[in-house]
């Protein structure tokens, strides 16, 4: 289990950008594999993007390729989500969560044992 906090959600407009943080408890945030997740009102939780360890794999949903960008400093114990060229359909609470494994089953929320609290994100049009 690590403690999982995100910030840098707010509101924009469509066409704008905004960075999420998610910053990690415990000296072994490079053990860690990390993923963005999204949930919208009355809808399911859907995956956004994965990272692993080192930052040398990546994953991303259809829905953000090319406009969503996930990076990992481990040093800091932090993992980022840049997000550009925002869309009204991007907003929703957004979560970090990490895990142990790396594969394309990190793609799936049952992957991961630990989850932040969450931060919304809402494009306006």
């Amino acid at each position: 289990q690590v403690q999982l906090v995100e910030s840098g959600g707010g509101l924009v407009q469509a066409g704008g950008s905004l960075t999420l943080s998610c910053a990690a408890s415990g000296r072994t945030f490079s053990s860690y594999v990390m993923g963005w997740f999204r949930q919208a009102p009355e809808k399911e939780r859907e995956f956004v993007t994965a990272i692993n360890w080192s930052g040398g794999s990546t994953y991303y949903a259809d829905s953000v390729k090319g406009r969503f960008t996930i990076s990992r400093d481990n040093a800091k114990n932090t993992v980022y989500l840049q997000m550009n060229s925002l869309k009204p359909e991007d907003t929703a609470v957004y979560y970090c969560a990490a895990s142990r494994e790396w594969g394309v089953r990190a793609t799936t929320p049952a992957w991961y044992g630990s989850w932040g609290q969450g931060t919304q994100v809402t494009v306006s049009s």
